[in-house]
């Protein structure tokens, strides 16, 4: 059976006591007026959770990923669904290339500000022709004198409106033998004299920006580069895992914030004499949706464990990824399903719910693309991509 650690539950409890100072009607005001959660930041920065996995050397708690998923995980049942959960995730498993691979004197720079909340990062990878083709970015780093000068275009960039910083990928050198070879990872000031950021009106997170970015010889100092040249994309793999495991546990929280709700709803209201939530057609798609997200709760706990062991976890951590998405995406369906006309209504937050769930399942990679993942690692199948 599995069970969360003393301290993993205390982290729990932690987190959730700064979740509770802020309700459905701050989030809902947030959604409203696309406001940033500037005074939740803040208050996640001051309990020291920015850095909950980030290395102690560096300001950090130096805990794994499980305990960063059990915070995630938290903030997003509060009701702060996936909001709350992207106005700090860039920070729990961004870094993580800059940890692992990043130089004593870049660790000792980036990370402690980070952490603190002093700066803001974005994530510059996708681009509009590329999408999930990584090898096929376009944007351009190339070297001059004692800096690179980069050029090009990226999509889907969140928090970068007042982000002070920017997480980098560029194609330094031509396509070699493999074709991810040539990318580079750079950590760099996101100079606006340099960079136009266009916000993307989009479907829900509203409070939370993602942007479209037009990069125009923006000059990076050589320090900035992370790791060796033409390494980028092996830099990023080994954050791909965690931030599945990370996407999945908040998932899950978004699900059973939405199911609790519902199930509250199905006690209360009462029709024909009779709560709805005696009604079989009611109480059985609830009770799906409660199996269905403990089954992923598990698996996303097992693929945290192999990760924070050192152990292979790319199938358990795609596969998390894929049961969450799927598994909350039905359980807030099913939130505005049960409460009939009124979950059409933006004040019972279950359509606000299921709007922002859907980030889960088209991000950071599609549900067919960890199919075809699966086919190929776990069945043995041909490759079909």
């Amino acid at each position: 059976m599995f069970e969360l650690t003393p301290a993993q539950t205390a982290i729990g409890d932690a987190v959730g006591r700064i979740c509770a100072k802020y309700d459905d009607a701050y989030w809902l005001a947030r959604d409203n007026d696309h406001r940033f959660p500037d005074e939740f930041v803040r208050d996640i920065a001051a309990g020291g959770f920015l850095g909950i996995a980030m290395p102690e050397s560096a300001g950090g708690s130096g805990l794994g990923v499980t305990e960063a998923a059990v915070m995630m995980h938290r903030i997003a049942s509060s009701g702060a669904a996936m909001t709350g959960v992207s106005a700090v995730h860039i920070n729990i498993f961004g870094p993580h290339p800059i940890a692992v691979f990043g130089t004593d004197a870049q660790k000792a720079r980036i990370l402690p500000p980070l952490i603190k909340g002093e700066t803001r990062c974005c994530f510059g990878v996708t681009e509009p022709d590329a999408g999930l083709d990584t090898s096929s970015i376009k944007t351009r780093a190339e070297r001059s004198g004692n800096q690179w000068v980069v050029n090009g275009r990226k999509m889907w960039t969140t928090t970068a409106q007042t982000a002070t910083h920017i997480l980098l990928l560029a194609r330094t050198s031509p396509k070699g033998r493999k074709p991810t070879d040539g990318l580079s990872l750079f950590y760099t000031a996101l100079d606006r004299a340099h960079v136009e950021v266009r916000e993307i009106a989009k479907m829900g997170r509203h409070a939370v920006d993602t942007n479209m970015l037009f990069i125009d010889n923006l000059p990076v100092p050589a320090d900035d580069l992370v790791g060796e040249e033409g390494k980028g994309f092996d830099y990023l793999l080994h954050a791909f895992n965690p931030e599945r495991i990370l996407i999945a546990a908040e998932a899950i929280g978004v699900g059973q914030d939405a199911l609790r709700r519902a199930a509250k709803y199905a006690r209360e209201r009462v029709v024909f004499g009779r709560p709805i939530g005696q009604n079989q057609a009611i109480q059985h798609p609830l009770a799906r949706s409660w199996a269905e997200l403990q089954a992923a709760w598990l698996m996303t706990m097992n693929a945290a464990a192999l990760y924070d062991a050192g152990k292979p976890c790319g199938l358990e951590a795609n596969a998390a990824k894929y049961l969450a998405a799927e598994a909350a995406f039905r359980a807030c369906e099913t939130a505005v399903m049960t409460h009939g006309g009124m979950g059409y209504a933006r004040e019972f937050h279950v359509e606000r719910l299921f709007r922002e769930v859907l980030i889960a399942r088209i991000a950071p990679v599609s549900r067919e693309m960890i199919l075809n993942f699966i086919a190929e690692k776990a069945l043995g199948l041909p490759k079909s991509y």
